[in-house]
């Protein structure tokens, strides 16, 4: 299996099939979901959420997201390594954002960013584009803008979803990811736009899906209400740590 490009990426929306792409935040889970043929490992800045237990994605740094990103590099051997410019960096103006993206891809050799935004982030998604960095958009539901949003809720504003990912398009984002978004309305923005649109909660009809490592796998007891859990691994972990407690506390290791 040779490694993925960008341009394999992008006819993919005409050829398929379509596009895997799972998170991953370290060196033996990129390791794992490289080996089993995922198309792009996502470092994203959700690892504040499923990593370090925090409420939001807003307290991330760069330093964090190039530290997690180095070692999913290292590991991932096929598979596009796209990460997360974290916030505020998206909001700081394309200059900002040329100089972040630059450390990030300087520092961990990953292959994109993503940046969150559609309409309002053209100039910034355009000067990344034009600096040499490849870029993924992130429309729809933005987990950044959480303190406006006040909650996580199913995204239905067509009008201004089309005017986003057409932006994103235009400034040269080679796909787009649409969070939360009617699955009808994910369906005809995705038929109307030239670049892959990668759904987690869009429904069936984007050109890829994207899943968080942890809820795909099981680790917590409930998952959002879109993911598919493939394994119960959390408890299979805390049922087989606490064999090894028994067998400790009774002498039998």
């Amino acid at each position: 299996m040779s490694k993925v490009t960008i341009p394999q990426i992008q006819r993919r929306k005409a050829e398929g099939p379509k596009i895997s792409v799972i998170t991953a935040y370290d060196y033996p889970s990129a390791q794992l979901v490289d080996a089993a043929g995922i198309d792009i490992i996502l470092v994203g800045d959700s690892l504040g959420n499923v990593v370090q237990g925090k409420s939001t994605t807003l307290p991330v740094t760069v330093e964090e997201m190039i530290y997690h990103a180095e070692m999913v590099v290292r590991a991932a051997k096929n598979a596009l390594v796209v990460v997360d410019l974290p916030f505020p960096y998206c909001q700081l103006g394309p200059k900002e954002a040329v100089k972040t993206a630059a450390k990030i891809l300087k520092n961990t050799l990953a292959d994109a960013v993503k940046i969150e935004g559609g309409e309002n982030r053209r100039k910034t998604i355009q000067a990344v584009v034009e600096a040499g960095i490849p870029v993924m958009g992130h429309c729809g539901l933005q987990p950044q803008r959480i303190k406006m949003l006040g909650r996580f809720s199913l995204q239905r504003n067509q009008e201004q979803l089309q005017k986003d990912i057409n932006a994103i398009e235009n400034a040269g984002a080679f796909a787009a990811v649409l969070e939360c978004v009617a699955p009808e309305i994910a369906d005809e923005v995705t038929r109307s736009v030239g670049i892959p649109t990668i759904g987690i909660g869009a429904g069936p009809h984007c050109d890829g899906q994207v899943l968080v490592y942890h809820d795909l796998l099981g680790f917590k007891e409930t998952a959002p209400k879109h993911v598919k859990v493939y394994a119960n691994l959390g408890k299979i972990i805390t049922d087989a740590v606490k064999k090894y407690c028994e067998d400790v506390r009774e002498g039998a290791f």
